[in-house]
Parts: structure tokens; C-alpha cells; sequence
């Protein structure tokens, strides 16, 4: 190319493209968190997935790390520094920075439309034309406040973030110094960033100073830069330790192993991949030097010690364990406070201290970041070494990186002296920040049916503004009117420039009507809320000392609108605490226990199950203690604890002597062996004990019934599993093991003997075991372990089998070469792995199977009966077998004798059209429909209970194929009619399709809650994610909006605080708009009176002040602390939620019909005042009359905030002091400002107002009247509709008050009563005596009483008794009127529990 075109090509990179320009904008609205269209995201998305030479681009790519050697040409680019940027360990949590915090705060705010309405009338104002009577600066106050208010929040918020980030990034560790990292580029820091740091440095020095004290009593002594010691684990006892310290008996003196022949010898026996070059030699000038994490970058050497937190993800060279273990705490990104076992790659193990380090010559090929905490692939190669140890370029040696091998930012070290490795990712590409993303937006449905509300205000709005516009151009149009003679003229010359400047000047006047303090009010209330569901000691669990935690401040109102709740099972409904109670070896079953899903099935038929419970468990207490004196007796066990031993069997013991013959004791001996070998678990000493830290429940479950029974795991080093099997010391090999994943569900380890024999033992769900079993071996025993094992699935335990497989040396290094090539793929690693397992994992040997019991929360089947009693659907979702949460759903009551299960599981050959006629038969023979779109229109609108006859269970493969088909609608009206489902063997994704089409097709207010990493998915996809903080840690509870400790604690935060608060906000929002349109409306028809030209009637400060302090802490207060019934009525009471489902407390008619009673109260506000001062001539003492525009703005003012302030009160349903007295201070409010302003000559015009008008009795007669005929009319309404036509909630508070609701247990169901013989059943079932109450006159006078309808709102017939037994009414239909006989019938009457409806079953003695 010639040099002109270079330069042309080089002076057009100067120019501006507009795409580029548009790129940036993207960029720059991505990063302020603005929404972007989908062509925008698209475009950019595209922009940086084609750019592969740009920054970002590369990022998308696997990356090469060089340590100590040079970079290839084709990672330089054309400067000769490395072509790829990583970024900065220095990460940023804030939202803010000191220099950007106010104009990027200010821009935030203002994408609030309410916000910039009210910005547009400041700068309205500001125009003299339109604002002449009005100081703009004071006009600006209210919108000034409001942003203050928030900026502040935001800031507080914000700087605990930024402190939070400034104590992380500079927290010291050590790092190679004086190292040359080929793999940064060269840094060029600006002069802004200089004066950035020096800034930050003076702001650290002074917090240090601050903290000075409290850090010298808890920072550790300074980690000492020479190497520690590399001491192996203290071992547990004299015999434990002279099996680990005795030579390998798997190689002999000459390091060759036994049992191999020559040829396979020579293939398997290379060198030992190391990374160190003992040629090269050290400067001598490395050491680890102490610096923050900020400052440690990609391709460090870095130093972590004993219970330091990692800087970055690192890759593991070597620690101070001999065989390259170290412990991890994982808390901080799964919440789950088990140590994990990390392990160094095999390469570095001879990289100790600094210098080998500097001699370390490798590079490591890793994928590029990504989010996934539970995988990582990456290889660590380098070049072989010659018996001379020089380096052989021409070989290159490779081992495979796992997550095994990488410790995550925000693990701590435990247990492990130091550990030394790489750096691979840092700051922003970290797992855990690339985890750390904002969690779906979520907003209340009531604030989001609010902008409905502000628009139908707009409406009004701008056609009072027109109205004012018009008429005022129509006034000021021609010469023939007296005004063009004695008024100096108009403003805008003519009557249509008059009309608009008119226009815009009523915008000002009438801006109340869209109240700008609304949303800071309820930004407030909610605040209070979640601090209120912080502090309640009832959802406080003191086991873990764990609250309530709301996580998410926004959406308290949806918790009172739940329709649809969605579980998961294991750790949610049940404890997550296994217990190895059966099992089933060479087709014999052993194992005593009698589960809560054994006494389920003994309720179903009829039989006493608590006797049959206290029998049971006596014969289980008298073989536990023969089993005990049996092994003993065999075997001195000392590692067993009688107490703890859940596997209960005095038959396994006399098996396993070998009483039941040689093979049947084989098989035991085996079977427990193999449980003893095939898992994953760490061995730790607590005294004289040995405990197994798992990463799952069943695992140590199964290790730790393994060591009851004498098969003692006792620790594993380097790749030799030791094992007492019977009191004689065994050690394994362990060759490989292939972990468990969610799609394999199976593990499987290759272990060798001391017979130098090669096994694979393989454990894993009973449906994948059976698939990979040698064809044709034994089908007996495979029939009769398939029955034990659906026998132990009723009882309601978990199960699992175990299978093996005997290999030649030959199978096993043909399948080695394969796993490891699949092991070192950087992509797709996971599947080529599962490809190569399967080759292996086939033509198993089944050994036996497991069933391991996971017991109930405490509570929870009270828990879902109270829920059910409101009216919410509960559905459970998870992964356990078929009939596992058949049982488990008859535990806890979502399933009864009564119901007809529809189970819908098919083979997999079944085809989709097969599979369709299928869901179409059940859909019609249950129910009768046909699945049409106007059937899920009426489904949407019917939000009653299913009938208590059906419950769906349905597979996870079929699930799958019925979510991705044009089934869905059918299946979701087929789940729609079953009162409970239970969803089984489903994934994680499968569980949030599943949120997403009931919330979407039905919409309808759904709650997710689980307790695992895999119900992450499920609880963002749902309105409302609960997380429990269980045993499988706090992942789910991270992710939630709410996190709470046990199940129970759900009735209270739904059927209370989320009831309460659903209440409140309705009632609070409603009356906000109410006072606007009061206060609004007397401005605008004194416009009738002053040809509509936009005048103020109230001085200016009136209208400032209003919403902001004269009328606002009512309705606050209202949104904070009312209820209509307190929580222990609400837990006793649960029907009282259906209004919620049903959203009659925020139904849109509901808000018109408050607009139509503010409309009604401004028209009296006004016109009382108005003819007052226009008929009756009243003058001061000071002998000034009263008959100016700020006198009436003063007689319209006073009554109208006393009556506002005395309606908000009226609404409330809790009258205490408190509220009281809130309500006194707004009103003293008012009146002090009005007389204290007035007094200060700023008042202009307002001067002395209050000293002369509260001084005539006309004022007060017209402020005493008009608050009687505004509040009149409500009152009116309230008493009349409370005595004839009363909501259910004001029968609970008569009856509570007058002490007529009956005392009964909270645990005892609420049954519905008899119809009465004059009044059908009401839509709650609540003893309540009619005798005496003030709704009993309805009865009395009126032979064809009359009832309020909630669904249509009119008045119809009550229906009477001739409708007989069968009939039952709906949630909401009957009237919330209660019979004497039921209220007052005496103990003996009671209705029988369990019955479907209490209408159909008459009274009569127990």
C-alpha cells in the first residue's frame, strides 16, 4: 500500500462514524442501566461477537497464559505488547463515584415520569408568562425535596457498598514481586487517575487511622514471606497413622507396579510431568511481597495462607499437604459452609517457594469467563524433560484443569497452611462477579397498575387545562366585554395565544392532581414494612439465628395477592437430613423403620397410626439394641455411636456372620465395602470420632451407615483410599473417578486392591443403574431389588443402587487414554467426559440398592392446610421418583385418601401425537374440556379452589415434552382442575418453565420457594422467590426476595404481613389519589367564578405544602400500621386472604369510586365557603371585611385538610393513639403554619389572614359544617353497608370485639358449618353467635334478606335453605352472615374432620 492511502486510512480513523457513535450510546445506556430496545442489544451484541480483534471480542475467547516464557507472535500485536487487556482486580459493587454521584443519580431519577412532569412545571414556572405569581425557587422546593430525599437513600446505600469495596480492594496478599507477567500490557496511567489514587490513598490513611485500634486486636500477625513447613494433616490415631506412613504396596522398589505386564508397563510408565526447569537459573530477586488485591493482575504468582480469602480465581500449583490438598469455604458464593476439597495440579508440585516459581516454565490454556460456579476446563501444559532434566521443546505435556484445580474469588482457605498459584481471572471475569449481576427486576403489581391510575389523572388533567384554555380564549375574544376596557389587556394578544398561555398556566395550578410526593411515600411504607418483617420473632429461627430476611423492599403488597405457590421438596418441605434407614443386598431387604409416609398410608386405611406408631417403634428399639450387641459381639466398633445409628437390622448382622449362608455374607460384605469406596467425602476428627464433611446429605449418609457397620472410611491420600472393613485395615488405589452431574445422576470410581484386581462401582438413580446392567445376568435378583426398591419409593424414602463391574488392566488403559483426552478438552469437556463414562459404565453387576428417609419440617403439614384454607394453589416440583413424592405429599397433606390421582407418566417411545390424545383423553374424561383458547380465558377468571377429587403427578420426561409442544394449554387447564400437583424428576429449567406458564397464561401472582442452588432458577422466574437457608446452603436464599429458615415461617409472611401489607398499600394508594382530587377540584371551580384564568385561590404556599406535610403522614401511617385484624385472627382465619387473590381491595372500580366521592367533597368544600363569603358580609375586628381571594382561599383551605385528614382517619380499621395522634399533628399543622406565616410580612398578600378570619364565627360554622356534609355521606355508607351487607373481615372484628369468636387451637382445621336454616354458608366458617350481634336485625325485619355479591356488586336474594345439602357455595358468593346454631352449638357438635364440605354434613355428637 502506498504511503498517501496509509495516511488517508489512518486520518479516517479520526472521523466519526455514526455507528460507532451509536455504539457508544448503547454502551453508555447499558452501563446507566437504561433499558435498551431488542434491535439495540442485538446490534451491539453482534458488534462484539464479530469484532474478535477488539477488547471485548477477545474476551469472548479461550485465553493462553504464559508464565516465564515469551508470548507467541500471534498474542502480540503491532507494538510488540501483548494483543489481549485483562481487567483490573479492582472491582467496583457501588453504583456510584464521588465525581459521578450527582448528575448520574439526577439522571436516574428523571427517567420517573412523574419526576419530569413536575420538572416541567418548575421550568413552567420559571417562565414569567406562565408563573408570575409564583417564586420559582419555591415552587422547586417540593420536586428539590423529593430528589433530596432519595439522593440521600441512594447515597447511604451506596457509600456502604463503596466501603465494602474499598476494605476488599485493598486487603493484602502476597504476590511474586520483581517477576516478569508477559501476559499485561504496559500501563499508562493519566494524570487523573494519579490524583485519583493519591485521593484514595489520603481517604485509606484516614480510615486506617479510624480503625487503628480495632485492627491491632484482630488482624493476624503478618504472614512471614519464607516457605512454612509442609507438614502433612495430623493423623487420628497410632493405627490410622502407621497405615498411612507404611510404603505403597501398589509400587515396588524399582517404581514399576505390580500386576502389570511388560508391554502395558512400558506404555503407562512416562515421566512425571513437572513444570519447573532445574536448568534455568533464578535471579534471586523474586519474593512474595505484600500487595493489595487490586494490584494483582493476570498471570501473577501468588501466595494465599491459612484462612485468607482468595484475591482471584487461581489456578493451584502446590500447598503445603503432601499430597496437594487444600480446603475451601465456598460460603460467600453458594452460602454453604461445608469445606470442599481442592487439589494442586500434579505438574506443580515441586513449585515450593519463590525460586521455583521464577524456574517454573509452562502455559496454561483455559475457556474463557463464564458464570458457571460448578465447572470449569482448562489444561496446564508445558515441555517434557530429558533424563538430564533439559527441556525437550519437542515434547509437550499436558494435564487437564478442572474446578478441582481452581479456587474461586471469595472462598477462604481452611485447614491448609499456604497454597500457591496462578492467577487466570481477575476483578469483572471472575465466577463470583460474573454471578454478582442484578437479579430480574421485580415490581408490585399494584405499583405497576399505578401508572393506570396517574394516566386516567392525566386525562383529567389536561382536560381541566383545556377547559380552562378555551373558555379563557373565548372570554378575552372581542371588544364588546367590560374587561377591554377597565383591564390593561391580555397577555397574549389574542384569544388563541390567551387559550394556550392559559393552558400551560393551569398545568401549574392543577399540578396536585398527580401527587409527586406518592412515590416517595410508598417508597417509605415499604421500607417500614420490611423492617417490621425483620423484626418478628415468630419467623425467627434460633437454630441458625436466622430472621426473616427481605431481601427485595418493593413487593410486600404481592404477598397478599399469592394465588399459585410453587416448592421444592427436599430441604423445603423436608429437613435435608438424611438418615440411612433400608436397604436391599442380593435381592434381601433389611432395615427397620416406620416413616411419617408409613403412618400417611396407615391413616388412608383406617387404621390407628399413632398406636401403630408406638408399636412400631418399640420393635424398632428392641432390635436396635440386639443389632448393637450382635456387632459388637463380632466386631469392637469404636467409631459407632449407638444413639446415632439409623440403619436398624439385627437380621444384616446375622447375615453378615455368614448364618444365611457364604454367598448371602459375600454379598453384604461387598455391598457395604463398595459404600465405603464410592463417594467423594472428607474424613475429619472430631475427638474420638470421625465425621464426613459431604458435599451432599446422602453421601455422607451412605459413608457414615457404612462406618456404623464396621466398614470404616478412614481417610484418603494421595490417590490410596484406606478402609477398616470388620477391624481389618484395607487400602484401594483410586484410579479415576467420574463425578456426579445432574444429567448423568450416577458416580462412579475405579478403584484396585491389594489383588491388584481393577473395579468400577457405580451408585446412582435406580432408572440409570438399570439401563447400563449386564443383559440377562441373574433377572431374578434384578426383579426383585426393582420391587424392594418401589416398596422402600411408598414408604417415602429415597433411593439409590449400587452396581460393579470387574475390568482387565487391558479395558482400563484403553478407557484411560480416552478419559483423558476427553478430561483435557477445553470445550465441551463435560460431554465428551459423559461420552467416554458411558463406555465404561456398562455390563454392570447390581449389588443392591439404599433408601434413605428425609424427615418433614416441623410444621409443615399445618403449614399447607392453612395455606390451602386461603385459597392458594401449592404445587410441588422436584426431582425425587414417582412415587417418593406420592408418599411425601400424603405426609403432608396435599394429598388425601379422597382424591383420584391421575399419574401421568409414559414411556419414552410414546410419540408427541400419541402423547397429545393422551393429555386430550384425561382432560376430557376428568373434567370434560377440550383444551380450546376460551376455556383458558375462563380459567383465567376463576380463581376458586379445585375440588378437593383430583391431583395430577406427572414425570419429568413427559413434563419436558408437554412444555416444548402445542400441549401447553391443555396441560396447564388439565393442572388447573387438580387441587394439587406434584411435578417429578424435573430439572431446574423445567421448574422455572413451569412458573413461567402458569404466571404468564393465567396471570396470576405466583411464589417460588426452595432451598438449593437448583431452585435458583424457579424463584427469580416467579413474582415473589422465597429462599430457605437449609442444609444444601444459601444459594436459593442469595437469589431471593425473601429468605426465610423453615417452611412454617411462609403461612406468617403470606397469610399476615403479606395480607396486611396488600391492605395497606391498597387503601394508602386509593386515598392518596382521593385527596389530590379534593384539593384540585376546589382550585379548579373557583375558576368558574374568574373566567377560568388559571388564578391561585390558596396562597402558593398552600398548595407547596399540601401533599408534603398537611395531608401526607395520615395516609403514610395508614400504610404503615393499620389492620383490620391482628395476626393471630389472621393465622385462625386464614379465608380472610381470598380478597387478596382476588384484588377486590385494589379493583380499578374501587379507585373511581374514590375519585367520585373526592369530586363530590370538593364540590362542598368550595361552594359551602364560596356562598358564605358572597351572601354574608362579615368584617374583622379591625373593621376589614373578609371578602378577599386569600380570605376564601383560607375558608376553602381549612376545612378541606381537616376534612382530607379526618377521611384518611375514617378509612382506617385501627384507631389507637398513635394513629390518633398522628392524624391531631397534621391538622395542628395546618393551622400553625397558617397562623404563623401570616404574621411575617413575606405573606404579601396573606399578610395577617389568620388573626382576622379565625376570628369570625362564620368561619368556623362554615368549617364545622362542611366537614359534616362531606364525612356524613362516607359515614352514611360505612354503618350501612357494615350492618346489611358486611364484609367478612367486619364480622371477625365484631366478633372479635365483642368476644364472640370461640377460642380453638391454632393447629385445628377450620371447618366449614352447616347451611343455616335462613342464611346460606358464608364464605368463611368461623363460629360466631348471631344472637346477640347487630347483623342479626337484617334477619328479623326482612323475611327475603339481601346480601352483597362481591363479584358483580349488586344486590341479590340470599339463597335459601331449599337448595339442600349438596349445594356449596363459592369463596366469595355467600353471605358472610353465621347461623346461631352454629356459633352457639356446644362441644359435643362438632363436625368430623376431613370431610370435603361442611354443608354436606350434619351436626351430631362425637
Amino acid at each position: 500500500m502506498s504511503e498517501p492511502s496509509t495516511r488517508s486510512i489512518k486520518s479516517k480513523r479520526w472521523i466519526p462514524s455514526l455507528k460507532g457513535f451509536r455504539l457508544g450510546l448503547y454502551r453508555l445506556a447499558d452501563r446507566l442501566n437504561i433499558p435498551l430496545a431488542d434491535a439495540a442489544k442485538v446490534e451491539l451484541e453482534q458488534h462484539d461477537t464479530s469484532s474478535l480483534e477488539s477488547w471485548s471480542g477477545l474476551q469472548r475467547l479461550p485465553r493462553s497464559l504464559y508464565f516465564n516464557l515469551p508470548l507467541p507472535e500471534s498474542e502480540l500485536d503491532d507494538t510488540g505488547e501483548a494483543k489481549r487487556y485483562f481487567p483490573r482486580n479492582k472491582i467496583r459493587t457501588a453504583k456510584y463515584t464521588p465525581l459521578n454521584f450527582l448528575p448520574k443519580n439526577i439522571f436516574l431519577q428523571f427517567q420517573n415520569v412523574a419526576n419530569l412532569f413536575f420538572l416541567f412545571l418548575v421550568i413552567l414556572q420559571c417562565i414569567k408568562l406562565f408563573g408570575n405569581e409564583v417564586n420559582p425557587g419555591l415552587a422547586a422546593v417540593p420536586l428539590i425535596v423529593v430528589v433530596a430525599i432519595t439522593a440521600v437513600k441512594d447515597a447511604i446505600e451506596d457509600f456502604r457498598r463503596t466501603m465494602l469495596d474499598i476494605n476488599l480492594n485493598n486487603t493484602p496478599t502476597l504476590r511474586l514481586s520483581n517477576y516478569h507477567n508477559p501476559n499485561i500490557r504496559t500501563e499508562y496511567v493519566s494524570y487523573f487517575r494519579k490524583f485519583k489514587k493519591y485521593m484514595s490513598a489520603l481517604f485509606r490513611l484516614f480510615i486506617m487511622r479510624k480503625n487503628r485500634k480495632k485492627e491491632e486486636n484482630t488482624v493476624s500477625d503478618p504472614v512471614p514471606l519464607q516457605d512454612l513447613p509442609t507438614d502433612g494433616r495430623p493423623s487420628y490415631d497410632s493405627v490410622f497413622r502407621e497405615s498411612l506412613d507404611m510404603k505403597d504396596p501398589f509400587e515396588d522398589p524399582k517404581g514399576k507396579e505390580f500386576g502389570a505386564s511388560g508391554g502395558i508397563a512400558a506404555m503407562h510408565q512416562q515421566r512425571a510431568m513437572d513444570v519447573v526447569d532445574y536448568q534455568a537459573e533464578g535471579t534471586g530477586e523474586c519474593h512474595f511481597k505484600k500487595v493489595f488485591w487490586k494490584d494483582v493482575r493476570v498471570g501473577d504468582f501468588v501466595k494465599i495462607s491459612d484462612n485468607e480469602e482468595i484475591p482471584a480465581d487461581i489456578i493451584i500449583l502446590n500447598t503445603s499437604d503432601p499430597e496437594g490438598i487444600c480446603y475451601i469455604e465456598t460460603k460467600n458464593l453458594d452460602g454453604e459452609t461445608n469445606l470442599k476439597i481442592r487439589h494442586a495440579l500434579s505438574a506443580g508440585k515441586n513449585v515450593v517457594d519463590e525460586i521455583s516459581c521464577e524456574r517454573s516454565r509452562f502455559w496454561i490454556e483455559s475457556e474463557p469467563p463464564n458464570a458457571n460456579l460448578y465447572e470449569y476446563n482448562g489444561a496446564c501444559k508445558c515441555y517434557g524433560h530429558t533424563d538430564t532434566n533439559m527441556l525437550d521443546e519437542t515434547h509437550v505435556q499436558s494435564e487437564p484443569a478442572s474446578l478441582n484445580n481452581l479456587l474461586l474469588r471469595g472462598c477462604v482457605l481452611r485447614n491448609t497452611r499456604w497454597v500457591i498459584g496462578v492467577v487466570v481471572f481477575t476483578g469483572d471475569d471472575t465466577k463470583i462477579m460474573l454471578n454478582s449481576g442484578a437479579p430480574p427486576l421485580k415490581r408490585s403489581r399494584i405499583t405497576r397498575n399505578l401508572n393506570w391510575n396517574v394516566y386516567l389523572n392525566f386525562i383529567i388533567l389536561f382536560a381541566m387545562c383545556l377547559v380552562c384554555g378555551i373558555v379563557e380564549g373565548i372570554a378575552w375574544r372581542g371588544q364588546t366585554r367590560s374587561s377591554y376596557f377597565f383591564e390593561w389587556g391580555s397577555i397574549g394578544g389574542s384569544a388563541a395565544k390567551n387559550g394556550i398561555v392559559t393552558f400551560f398556566t393551569s398545568v401549574v395550578l392543577f399540578q396536585n392532581l398527580v401527587p409527586i410526593s406518592l412515590y416517595i411515600s410508598i417508597e417509605i411504607v415499604k421500607t417500614i414494612q420490611a423492617i417490621f418483617i425483620y423484626f418478628d420473632k415468630d419467623m425467627y429461627y434460633k437454630k441458625l439465628k436466622y430472621p426473616c430476611t427481605p431481601k427485595s423492599w418493593n413487593i410486600s403488597d404481592d404477598l397478599g395477592q399469592v394465588e399459585y405457590i410453587f416448592s421444592d421438596k427436599t430441604g423445603t418441605l423436608t429437613q435435608n437430613v438424611m438418615e440411612f434407614k433400608k436397604c436391599t443386598i442380593n435381592g434381601i431387604a433389611y432395615g427397620e423403620a416406620f416413616t411419617e409416609a408409613m403412618a400417611g398410608i396407615a391413616r388412608r386405611e383406617g387404621k390407628d397410626s399413632e398406636q401403630l406408631t408406638l408399636e412400631k417403634r418399640s420393635f424398632i428399639d428392641r432390635d436396635r439394641m440386639q443389632m448393637i450387641a450382635q456387632m459388637r459381639n463380632i466386631y469392637d466398633n469404636k467409631y459407632l455411636v449407638d444413639e446415632n445409628l439409623t440403619f436398624i437390622s439385627s437380621q444384616f448382622v446375622h447375615d453378615l456372620t455368614g448364618k444365611a449362608g457364604e454367598e448371602q455374607s459375600l454379598a453384604c460384605y461387598e455391598f457395604f465395602l463398595a459404600l465405603a469406596l464410592c463417594h467423594s467425602v472428607v474424613a475429619d476428627r472430631v475427638g474420638d470420632r470421625i465425621v464426613y464433611k459431604a458435599q451432599s446429605p446422602d453421601e455422607a449418609a451412605l459413608v457414615g451407615t457404612a462406618r456404623d457397620v464396621g466398614f470404616v472410611f478412614l481417610d484418603q491420600r494421595r490417590d490410596v483410599m484406606v478402609t477398616r472393613a470388620l477391624g481389618e485395615t484395607h487400602r484401594f488405589k483410586l484410579m479415576d473417578t467420574v463425578d456426579f452431574t445432574s444429567a448423568r445422576k450416577r458416580m462412579s470410581v475405579i478403584v484396585r486392591g491389594p489383588d491388584n484386581r481393577y473395579v468400577l462401582i457405580c451408585k446412582g438413580a435406580d432408572s440409570v443403574i438399570y439401563e447400563r446392567l449386564e443383559q440377562g445376568e441373574r433377572p431374578n435378583l434384578q426383579k426383585v431389588t426393582a420391587e424392594h426398591l418401589k416398596t422402600f419409593a411408598l414408604e417415602g424414602l429415597r433411593t439409590l443402587c449400587i452396581a460393579k463391574r470387574e475390568l482387565t488392566e487391558e479395558e482400563y488403559y484403553e478407557w484411560k487414554e480416552k478419559y483423558s483426552v476427553a478430561s483435557s478438552a477445553i470445550e465441551n469437556r463435560e460431554e465428551q467426559i459423559a461420552e467416554v463414562a458411558d463406555l465404561i459404565e456398562s455390563r454392570l453387576t447390581l449389588l443392591g440398592g439404599t433408601a434413605i428417609e428425609d424427615r418433614l419440617q416441623e410444621g409443615v403439614p399445618d403449614s399447607i392446610a392453612l395455606l390451602g384454607n386461603a385459597g392458594i394453589k401449592l404445587w410441588v416440583l422436584t426431582g425425587d421418583k414417582m412415587e417418593t413424592a406420592i408418599n411425601i405429599g400424603f405426609s403432608c397433606n396435599l394429598l388425601d385418601a379422597s382424591m383420584e390421582l391421575i399419574k401421568f407418566d409414559v414411556d419414552q417411545e410414546v410419540s408427541t401425537p400419541e402423547l397429545e390424545v393422551i393429555l386430550a383423553d384425561y382432560l376430557y374424561r376428568y373434567f370434560g374440556l377440550s383444551g380450546s383458547n376460551e376455556e383458558l380465558e375462563a380459567a383465567k377468571k376463576d380463581h376458586d379452589v379445585p375440588a378437593g377429587s383430583h391431583a395430577l403427578i406427572i414425570d419429568g420426561g413427559v413434563l419436558k415434552r408437554v412444555l416444548e409442544g402445542s400441549m401447553r394449554t391443555k396441560f396447564l387447564l388439565l393442572c388447573k382442575q387438580c387441587k394439587s400437583v406434584l411435578c417429578c424428576r424435573v430439572s431446574p429449567a423445567q421448574k422455572a418453565d413451569v412458573v413461567h406458564l402458569v404466571r404468564e397464561s393465567l396471570e396470576v401472582m405466583t411464589l417460588a420457594i426452595g432451598d438449593g442452588a437448583n431452585d435458583v432458577a424457579m424463584i427469580q422466574k416467579a413474582d415473589i422467590g422465597i429462599g430457605i437457608v437449609g442444609e444444601e446452603g444459601r444459594a436459593a436464599a442469595m437469589s431471593a426476595d425473601y429468605a426465610i429458615a423453615q417452611f412454617r415461617f411462609l403461612s406468617k409472611l403470606v397469610l399476615v404481613h403479606g395480607r396486611w401489607d396488600y391492605n395497606r398499600i391498597a387503601e394508602m394508594v386509593n386515598n392518596f389519589f382521593y385527596k389530590s382530587v379534593v384539593w384540585t377540584f376546589t382550585l379548579f371551580w373557583f375558576q368558574i367564578y374568574n373566567n377560568f384564568d388559571a388564578n391561585y385561590l390558596f396562597d402558593y404556599t398552600y398548595i407547596m405544602l399540601f401533599n408534603l406535610i398537611f395531608s401526607s403522614l395520615p395516609v403514610i401511617v395508614m400504610g404503615v400500621y393499620d389492620q383490620d385484624v391482628n395476626a393471630e385472627v389472621s393465622l385462625k382465619i386464614p379465608q380472610l386472604y381470598k380478597r387478596g387473590i382476588l384484588q377486590l381491595n385494589s379493583a380499578r372500580k374501587i379507585f373511581i369510586g374514590y375519585m367520585i366521592d373526592g369530586f363530590y367533597q370538593s364540590v362542598i368544600c368550595f361552594f359551602f365557603s364560596f356562598l358564605v363569603i358572597n351572601n354574608v358580609t362579615v368584617a374583622a375586628q379591625n373593621g376589614r371585611d373578609t371578602m378577599g381571594m386569600q380570605d376564601l382561599g383560607v375558608y376553602v383551605a381549612a376545612p378541606t385538610i381537616m376534612v382530607v385528614d379526618s377521611y384518611v382517619l375514617l378509612n382506617q380499621a385501627n384507631w389507637d393513639v398513635f394513629s390518633v395522634g398522628i392524624w391531631a399533628l397534621s391538622c395542628i399543622t395546618f393551622w400553625f403554619w397558617t397562623g404563623v406565616y401570616s404574621q411575617s410580612w413575606y405573606s404579601i398578600e396573606f399578610y395577617k389572614s389568620a388573626s382576622r378570619i379565625f376570628r369570625t364565627p362564620n368561619f368556623w360554622a362554615v368549617l364545622f359544617g362542611t366537614m359534616a356534609a362531606c364525612l356524613f355521606p362516607k359515614f352514611l355508607f360505612m354503618t350501612v353497608q357494615k350492618l346489611f351487607w358486611p364484609y367478612d373481615t367486619d364480622i371477625i372484628r365484631e366478633s372479635y370485639r365483642t368476644k364472640r369468636l370461640h377460642e380453638f387451637d391454632e393447629e385445628a382445621a377450620i371447618e366449614s358449618p352447616e347451611v343455616s336454616t335462613d342464611w346460606a354458608s358464608s364464605t368463611l366458617q368461623v363460629p360466631f353467635n348471631m344472637s346477640t350481634s347487630s347483623f342479626a336485625t337484617m334477619q328479623k325485619k326482612d323475611k327475603d334478606p339481601v346480601r352483597l355479591d362481591t363479584h358483580s356488586l349488586s344486590l341479590t336474594p340470599s339463597i335459601p335453605n331449599t337448595f339442600g345439602r349438596s349445594y356449596s357455595p363459592s369463596f366469595m358468593d355467600g353471605s358472610p352472615i353465621f347461623s346461631d346454631e352454629i356459633l352457639n352449638r356446644p362441644p359435643e357438635f362438632l363436625p368430623k374432620r376431613g370431610s370435603v364440605s361442611s354443608s354436606e354434613q350434619p351436626l351430631q355428637p362425637r
